[in-house]
């Protein structure tokens, strides 16, 4: 199972299709019960993520491996090195677990300013201490592994991956870090559910990318014996050097036809969505499209 198991809806209501809010304790025990029975092992968290790590710990996690992130240290730490050691133990504590699969910085840029170098040993501290098996960071951006790498090589990173954004395969990335042992995480198969809507609910604020949602839909409609589900993960699953595509859902049932969608996975030739236009493929951009539209 390559599947991991995203878990911000846990703590947050996430994602522009989200229409329930919060998942609540009993729904958040169902899924882990069911991501259990059907072989995923990685659960993805952060501190950043509301009370995400809390309601992990309340509904236990010792059958999972556990990736979760740090924010970026507040402007008047001044004490970098134990800022990172409070944030993991509270992590920690908050997860019910002595330690941790991955800990990923939340931001990569953080490497690559003043406190970078105090950050990485900070990390690799943890990892000496047994606190943490993986060190690494997540991105938005393959570029911004140009100026991460020479400060702190990562075990682990998570990156942006799907139909529309392609850049860790256009960029070389992708084949760099796998040639380097790196295991690789990609999130957002579904561009946080636009790729799953249906045409006429794709909102106004997108229109300026019109012509490659009607590419998609047209796609998806000649091709009815394949879901969009199972079309978007079929992407990051077609390529090898991807350890694991971290998905997030709502519901049980939600979950059940991402494993279903899953395990039919094949190479598919897909329509070229290819887009570098950071306004689409980096949801951090879309309120700002509000008054653009």
């Amino acid at each position: 199972m390559r599947l991991a198991l995203g878990t911000v809806q846990f703590g947050l209501p996430y994602g522009i299709a989200n229409r329930g809010g919060r998942v609540a304790r009993s729904t958040a025990a169902a899924i882990l019960a069911l991501a259990k029975r059907g072989g995923i092992d990685v659960l993805d968290t952060a501190i950043a993520y509301g009370d995400s790590e809390a309601c992990l710990g309340e509904v236990g996690t010792d059958d999972f491996r556990v990736v979760t992130k740090l924010p970026a240290p507040p402007e008047t730490c001044t004490d970098v090195a134990t800022w990172v050691w409070e944030q993991a133990q509270g992590s920690l504590h908050r997860l019910g677990q002595s330690s941790v699969y991955g800990l990923l910085l939340h931001r990569a840029q953080q490497l690559a300013g003043p406190d970078g170098k105090t950050l990485a040993r900070a990390l690799h501290a943890l990892k000496d201490d047994g606190l943490v098996r993986k060190i690494g960071v997540s991105i938005y951006s393959p570029a911004e592994l140009d100026a991460a790498m020479p400060v702190c090589r990562p075990d682990l990173i998570q990156a942006p991956f799907n139909v529309v954004d392609r850049r860790l395969v256009t960029s070389g990335w992708l084949d760099r870090l796998h040639g380097e042992g790196v295991e690789i995480h990609v999130r957002s198969a579904f561009l946080q559910g636009l790729l799953l809507m249906p045409r006429a609910d794709v909102p106004q604020k997108f229109s300026p990318w019109n012509d490659l949602w009607d590419r998609w839909h047209t796609w998806l409609a000649d091709h009815r014996d394949m879901s969009a589900v199972q079309a978007c993960l079929a992407y990051p699953l077609s390529f090898k050097q991807i350890d694991r595509v971290v998905v997030g859902v709502d519901t049980a049932a939600q979950l059940e036809q991402l494993m279903v969608a899953e395990a039919v996975a094949s190479a598919i030739d897909l329509p070229d969505l290819a887009c570098n236009d950071e306004r689409l493929i980096n949801p951090s951009h879309w309120n700002s499209l509000e008054t653009d539209a």
